[in-house]
């Protein structure tokens, strides 16, 4: 017979069981929102999320990718890494698109799975797939806890590993035995060390004597250019970069990833470079005996054909992660350093001696800008896509706006008619290019910055991707504004059709199969009767929305939908058949590049 003194004894210790843990840790590490989607293997993680929902935010997406996409708005924004989590089976694999998408834009992302529990693991189990060897090589780490008392320690080196050295996202696959099992609460260290022997990103600075080779070679350059990318923004490198090409005069062009690394209104800006990028950045470029590329991956969209990209000038290649120097383009000054300490370096030692003279340079770029300028046709009182991005950005340069965009010509159109004067305004799925991208992104931008202007411009096809989305608008009490431009079409692919397969029409319209605009046989203006219903559709989720047609028309809605109180859905029908110009075809070079 046990004594009555012992029974006390044991049944007054306090416990804690594995998800209480998991959320403590997601707190400890100043997550404040996660973008969860519940199921059988995850219960327990929300049950716990639901007892310290005055800590910790959860949001429920309506499909587990909207909660990828969100994790990323507030990671693109903040610099800090989003979560999101889903169930086991079907909720976690609907993570793997966001996931790689992270990856390849180098986000910091913990996406945290259920899983059956351990005994079930390899039976092919109701709701089982292996996440860990499914996400191998989309993640930076992944994790399969198999212990209760390995979770706070997992979760702390996941947040490490996600936000350290080239950012990236961290995979947590946790069995379901492993969420409920239990520990006294004296035994769970909730600031346990690490144990990552192979994981070390210090951070990297430039030899001096680097530095010294950098400066000489923009010493002696008649023609400089700054090729800037996303990596600029993710090292907190902006205000070091401005500085440096500000007292340099060296102009600046940047990646997709790095618009508002460097103001976009500034005379020295060239905007965006690459296959969509103006016709003055790339002939600069190809021009340049100096080529300054900092924080940039040298990837296919920019460069086109590699041999010929850059090829008459000096490259200096600096990038965090060494795996990237001398990847697709060799350089003669390799530097794997962190961007912000390189650049602190460089404008320490860079002396007014040192600043070349590059007059001729400038006014050679300012000849190019003149005759090359981005534009667009007349329309009439029919509305283009350019036309209404610029209406927009005049409407809103001032407030500071957070711009998130889907993928296709509408994505590339808000790269060179918004400009961007900060970093972390802008929110593009650029590496992955995933349709369906923007909605959640600007819903995960808003729960971050609750007062500020967040608005998703959008393309129909992309926007339908994800547009269960609205109901989490609605639901959550997030007022972001969409400007959807409604061309009807895959306007990306229809333009590819238009410029390489003599118009053939293969599955590029987005209404009825019997309509002849399903086989092109169309002028390319706007059409009567569009589908599917925007306005009626946003109205069903709870949120307002207006459908317009005419230029006339166009201003007072756009005010009607920045001014509104609540989420809104302006539907902007535009012609079709427009292209994004300028463009240099795949693989080819600045030689080929389309102008009109």
């Amino acid at each position: 017979m046990i004594p009555l003194a012992t029974v006390e004894q044991e049944t007054s210790v306090e416990t804690i069981a594995g998800s209480e843990i998991l959320v403590e840790m997601l707190i400890r590490m100043k997550a404040e929102f996660v973008f969860a989607y519940p199921g059988g293997a995850s219960m327990p993680l929300h049950q716990a999320l639901r007892a310290k929902r005055e800590r910790i935010r959860t949001i429920l997406p309506r499909h587990e990718q909207g909660g990828t996409f969100a994790a990323q708005g507030v990671a693109r924004t903040t610099g800090r890494a989003g979560v999101c989590m889903a169930t086991s089976g079907p909720g976690a694999t609907n993570l793997v698109t966001g996931i790689a998408d992270a990856k390849l834009d180098s986000i910091p992302m913990i996406a945290i799975t259920g899983q059956v529990p351990q005994k079930f693991i390899g039976t092919d189990a109701f709701q089982e797939t292996p996440m860990v060897e499914v996400c191998r090589a989309i993640t930076k780490h992944s994790y399969l806890v198999t212990d209760v008392r390995d979770i706070a320690r997992i979760v702390k080196e996941a947040f490490y590993i996600a936000e350290t050295g080239r950012p990236g996202p961290v995979l947590i696959d946790v069995p379901k035995d492993v969420q409920l099992a239990e520990l006294p609460l004296s035994e769970v260290d909730f600031d346990p060390p690490f144990e990552l022997p192979g994981y070390r990103p210090e951070i990297r600075k430039a030899a001096p004597e680097q530095i010294s080779q950098v400066v000489a070679a923009i010493k002696r350059s008649k023609r400089p250019v700054l090729y800037v990318g996303g990596g600029c923004i993710l090292s907190e490198a902006s205000e070091e970069l401005t500085k440096f090409a500000l007292r340099t005069g060296i102009p600046v062009t940047t990646t997709v990833m790095g618009l508002g690394a460097f103001p976009g209104d500034h005379e020295q800006s060239l905007h965006m470079l690459g296959m969509h990028g103006t016709a003055y950045a790339n002939y600069a470029v190809d021009e340049s005996d100096l080529l300054l590329a900092f924080g940039v991956r040298f990837d296919d969209r920019v460069t086109g054909k590699l041999e010929e990209f850059a090829k008459h000038g000096k490259i200096v290649h600096v990038d965090i992660d060494p795996s990237e120097i001398h990847k697709n383009k060799e350089a003669h000054i390799p530097i794997n350093a962190d961007l912000k300490e390189m650049l602190l370096a460089l404008n320490e030692t860079l002396t007014d001696s040192d600043i070349p003279d590059i007059a001729e340079w400038n006014s050679q770029i300012a000849d190019w800008k003149q005759k090359h300028p981005l534009s667009y046709g007349d329309s009439g009182d029919n509305i283009i896509q350019q036309w209404a991005i610029e209406q927009l950005y005049e409407k809103t340069k001032e407030l500071d706006p957070y711009i998130a965009v889907g993928v296709g010509q509408h994505q590339m159109w808000a790269a060179q008619f918004y400009k961007f004067n900060k970093p972390r305004r802008w929110l593009s799925s650029s590496g992955l290019g995933t349709m369906g991208f923007g909605l959640p992104a600007a819903m995960g931008v808003q729960a971050a910055f609750p007062d500020a202007l967040c608005v998703d411009i959008d393309g129909d096809g992309s926007f339908q991707m994800n547009i269960q989305e609205l109901a989490t608008l609605h639901c959550e009490k997030l007022p972001v504004k969409i400007l959807l431009l409604n061309n009807q079409h895959l306007g990306m692919v229809t333009q590819w059709e238009d410029r390489f397969m003599e118009g053939r029409r293969a599955h590029t319209y987005l209404g009825p199969v019997d309509h002849p605009e399903a086989l092109g046989e169309g002028d390319g203006t706007q059409l009567e009767e569009t589908f599917p219903k925007f306005v009626q559709i946003a109205e069903a989720y709870g949120v307002k929305a207006r459908q317009v047609r005419s230029k006339a028309d166009f201003p007072a809605a756009l005010d009607e939908m920045l001014n509104h109180d609540g989420p809104f859905l302006l539907d902007v029908i535009c012609n079709y058949q427009e292209h994004v110009l300028p463009m240099i075809p795949s693989g080819l070079t600045v030689k080929n590049m389309i102008l009109e």
